[in-house]
This record gives C-alpha cells, sequence and structure tokens, in this order.
C-alpha cells in the first residue's frame, strides 16, 4: 500500500523562500507541500480549502502579523498545528509563538538543515524548538533567568512589540494606526504603556530605543 504523504501549507510572503522549502519539504518521502500562500488572508483560506496536516507560517506577513495568524487559525481552525519559521530572534519570540498556539519555532537560518526534523517534531505531536531555546525555556519556569533587557522586552504584549517594532522602522502614529486598522488614540495608549514597562521617560527615548532594537536585528526580520 503506498504511504500517504502529510500535506503541508506554506505562509509567507517571499516566493523564493517558499520555493526553497518547498524543494526540501518534497524530497522528504513522507511529506508534501499542498500549498502556498504570501498573505494571513491567502493563508486562512488555503487552510479551509486544503485542511493540512501543518501550517509553515513566517511572522512578518503584509496584512497581520503572525502572531494574530496563528492565533486566528486556532479559533477558526482548532487543531491545526502550525510550525513558525522566521528571521525574528527566538529568545524573543519563541515563547510568545508557542503561547499563541504554534507547536514549534526554527529561525530561517537553520531551515535548511532542521525544518524536515521539525515538521516532522510537529506532525508527531511533539513540540521543536532548538536546544538553546529549550534550555532557556526552562531556566525561565525554574525561575533562574537573570535579569535583562529581554526581560523588559517580555513585559511588553504582542499588539505591543509590534507597535515598537514599526517604530523602530520609523514608522509615524498615523501610519502604524493605518496599518494595524486602530486608531492613533490607541497607538498613543500603547505608547505611554510601552515607556512605563521600558522604563523610558519620554517618547524621544521610546523612539531611540526602537530604533536601537530593531538595529540590532530585534525587530527587523522577515
Amino acid at each position: 500500500m503506498k504511504k500517504i504523504k502529510k500535506q503541508i501549507l506554506l505562509v509567507d510572503d517571499h516566493p523564493i523562500m517558499r520555493h526553497g522549502l518547498m524543494q526540501l519539504i518534497n524530497s522528504e518521502a513522507s511529506l508534501q507541500v499542498c500549498g502556498e500562500a504570501g498573505s494571513t488572508a491567502e493563508g486562512l483560506r488555503a487552510v479551509e480549502k486544503l485542511q493540512p496536516d501543518l501550517v509553515i507560517a513566517d511572522l512578518t506577513l503584509p496584512d497581520k502579523h503572525g502572531l494574530e495568524f496563528i492565533k486566528d487559525l486556532n479559533a477558526m481552525f482548532p487543531g491545526t498545528l502550525v510550525l513558525v519559521l522566521s528571521m525574528h530572534d527566538e529568545s524573543l519570540y519563541a515563547e510568545r509563538a508557542l503561547r499563541a498556539g504554534a507547536r514549534g519555532y526554527l529561525m530561517k537560518e537553520t531551515a535548511a538543515d532542521h525544518v524536515v526534523k521539525a515538521a516532522h517534531r510537529v506532525l508527531e505531536g511533539g513540540i521543536y524548538l532548538s536546544e538553546k531555546m529549550a534550555g532557556h525555556l526552562l531556566e525561565s519556569i525554574a525561575g533562574q533567568r537573570k535579569a535583562s533587557e529581554s526581560s523588559l522586552l517580555d513585559r511588553l504584549t504582542d499588539r505591543e512589540l509590534q507597535v515598537l517594532q514599526l517604530i523602530g522602522q520609523g514608522k509615524a502614529t498615523r501610519h502604524i494606526a493605518e496599518q494595524l486598522h486602530v486608531s492613533a488614540r490607541t497607538i498613543d495608549a500603547h505608547r505611554a504603556h510601552m515607556k512605563e514597562k521600558l522604563q523610558l521617560t519620554d517618547g524621544a527615548a521610546l523612539v531611540h530605543y526602537a530604533m536601537r532594537w530593531v538595529e540590532n536585528a530585534g525587530g527587523s526580520g522577515a
């Protein structure tokens, strides 16, 4: 009897990245890419139509942040398995992705070596994290994580972190509000909360902090 391949949907706004992933995954005898999507809206439609066994999704998507996409998937299609594949720093985003409902987190820089292994782990009911990140989370659970800049960022909500990233990219309040489909007043409220949580004195300090964070690759990943 011919073995049925597990069906995988790719959600990433970079066609070249999707093409490379497809080649890697389709070279595995038990896996097959059943579809592709370049945005969260396309991804939700594809999940409804194709009912994949696993969704491999980026965090940076053109119409909505990947964390929101994962939450939408879990609300609309409960039980959907999601593996995040992103350039975002795993120390900041992996735990957030798991809380949102993902079952694994993989950095794009290691995708070629680990994406097939990660896919199998998640499909078998496990959780995939790098050894470093798994140790990081265990230390956190044990209360041994040392205070650091990352611990301050951990205080931010997913939406506040998204706003911080956009501020660091040089976007004004009005443009951020338009992109996130909220009011400018809501963004101002996020700014106020972020200043308090990050222990910053004023708006200029927040902008400087955000730009430095993005420059250091914490919030610039695709």
